[in-house]
């Protein structure tokens, strides 16, 4: 497993948890579109972050096989 892949995965689950965070101010100063499209873009980061740990996790099993 690539250490630059688990690098990449934390990173998209960052800027998720940023974007999430961002929305949620932009919300609650009544900037819904802006929240809206903030939303969708943590929703994005998170779909490719799981993606990702998939990938290594699958990874992971087919190198711990003798």
């Amino acid at each position: 497993m690539s250490p630059s892949m688990h690098n990449r995965a934390l990173e998209l689950h960052n800027l998720a948890a940023h974007a999430h965070a961002a929305a949620a101010v932009a919300h609650g100063k009544g900037d819904h579109l802006t929240a809206h499209e903030l939303s969708t873009q943590a929703h994005e980061h998170s779909v490719n972050a799981l993606k990702l740990a998939e990938e290594l996790a699958n990874e992971g099993k087919k190198s711990s096989k003798p």
